[in-house]
C-alpha cells in the first residue's frame, strides 16, 4: 500500500507560537505553569508539555492565586481575562493573532451598533472566547448551518458576520451564501476569517483525493 502525505501538513504558525510560549514560560518561571485549555488538540504535544511541568485546566478557578497562567491559541473571553487579573496571575497570552483579529472585529462592529453573527461550532474553545468579546448590553448570535440561518429573526440593517478561524471552507461558504441571500445588506469581514493554514491544508487534502483510492 502506498501512503500519500499532504503538503502542507503539521502545525500552523499560531500553534507553534503557543507551544513555544508555554516552553519559554516554564524556562523563565519554573514549574508549575498553568495553561487554560489544551494548547493544541494533540495528545502527544500535551503529554510532552505536562512532562515538562505544564498543568492544563479548564477554568481559572483551578489556578492558585499569583501563579503563571497561559491562555491557549484558541483565545479567551473578556470574563476569563478578568478572572485571571482578580487572582493576581502572571498572564501569557498565546492567542493566535488571527483569532485576535476576529475578536477586534467583533468589538469594532459592535461599536458601530452592528448585530454580529458568528459562524462556528457551539462549545468550541475559540467560539466561546469570541462570544465573550461582547461589550455590556450587546451579544453575538451564533449559527452553524444553513438551517440556523433560516431561523434568524433579525432586521437587514446594521448586520455583520464573522467566522471561527478553523472551519471547513466549503461548508462555511454555504452558510455565508445563505446569510447574504436572506440579508442582502449584511457586512462581510474585510478579509475571510478562516485562516490561511486551514485553507491550505484543506486544499492539500482535495488534491490528494484525486490520486487516492481511500
Amino acid at each position: 500500500m502506498k501512503v500519500l502525505l499532504a503538503n502542507p501538513r503539521g502545525f500552523c504558525a499560531g500553534v507553534d507560537r503557543a507551544i513555544e510560549i508555554v516552553e519559554r514560560a516554564i524556562e523563565r518561571h519554573g514549574i508549575p505553569i498553568y495553561v487554560r485549555n489544551e494548547v493544541v488538540h494533540n495528545k502527544f504535544v500535551v503529554d510532552d508539555l505536562k512532562s515538562k511541568g505544564a498543568i492544563f485546566v479548564k477554568e481559572i478557578s483551578e489556578v492558585p492565586a499569583g501563579e503563571v497562567v497561559i491562555f491557549s491559541a484558541h483565545g479567551v473571553s473578556q470574563a476569563v481575562r478578568q478572572q485571571a487579573a482578580n487572582i493576581g496571575a502572571t498572564v501569557y497570552d498565546a492567542t493566535c493573532p488571527l483569532v485576535t483579529k476576529v475578536h477586534k472585529e467583533v468589538a469594532r462592529k459592535q461599536k458601530q451598533n452592528h448585530k454580529v453573527i458568528l459562524i462556528g461550532h457551539e462549545g468550541h474553545p475559540e467560539v466561546e472566547g469570541t462570544l465573550g468579546q461582547s461589550s455590556e448590553g450587546t451579544s453575538v448570535e451564533l449559527i452553524e448551518t444553513v438551517a440556523d440561518v433560516d431561523k434568524l429573526d433579525l432586521t437587514n440593517e446594521h448586520l455583520s458576520y464573522t467566522t471561527q478561524t478553523t472551519l471547513s471552507v466549503d461548508d462555511t461558504q454555504q452558510v455565508v451564501d445563505a446569510l447574504k441571500d436572506k440579508f442582502p445588506e449584511i457586512k462581510s469581514p474585510k478579509k475571510d476569517d478562516i485562516c490561511y493554514a486551514t485553507q491550505n491544508r484543506q486544499d492539500a487534502v482535495k488534491t490528494l483525493m484525486q490520486d487516492s483510492d481511500l
